[in-house]
């Protein structure tokens, strides 16, 4: 095909489009593969990210955490009970402001972060397979000052801006 195309004078850089083109080409790959990954741990894409957070901020508070993720803390909390019911969080009052309820992992929640820690790191593997361990190095820290200078929270999908909650079935 890339030959064909060569021939009747399209350059590969044209048929692959525009480096946006691509990093949306990539990001929607990436995202749906992380999310067929995800299904071994019974998780979505948002309550890992959810679990990620909090693994990494323990005590952080839903407004808090709502906060960092742009979105609406009744969206939070809903998201947040499957991940209690599930036994992977657990809401604990603020011993400082009793109204205010602090989130932390369980030791389920820990084990199920840490297969999804295996989990990313078989999937960067995965993505970055064309890429020696330096390029993947370089091309994280270019993708990090773009992600700075577009404004994007570190560690947070801007997915989660969008996040539309579908009624829970029982």
């Amino acid at each position: 095909m890339a030959q064909q195309n060569r021939s009747r004078g399209v350059s590969e850089q044209k048929l692959r489009g525009s480096t946006a083109f691509l990093l949306a080409q990539i990001g929607a790959h990436a995202a749906t593969q992380f999310g067929e990954r995800l299904k071994s741990l019974q998780l979505t894409r948002p309550h890992a990210g959810i679990l990620r957070l909090i693994g990494l901020t323990p005590g952080f508070s839903q407004q808090e955490l709502a906060r960092r993720l742009a979105i609406l803390p009744s969206q939070l909390v809903a998201l947040l009970d499957e991940l209690q019911e599930r036994g992977l969080i657990e809401r604990r009052q603020d011993a400082k402001d009793r109204r205010t309820y602090a989130l932390h992992l369980t030791k389920s929640g820990h084990d199920v972060a840490e297969q999804m820690g295996r989990i990313a790191g078989e999937h960067d593997d995965a993505v970055c397979a064309a890429l020696d361990i330096h390029e993947r190095q370089q091309l994280n820290a270019l993708l990090g000052r773009i992600a700075e200078q577009q404004g994007l929270t570190p560690g947070v999908h801007p997915g989660y801006r969008r996040l539309s909650r579908k009624p829970r079935s029982k």
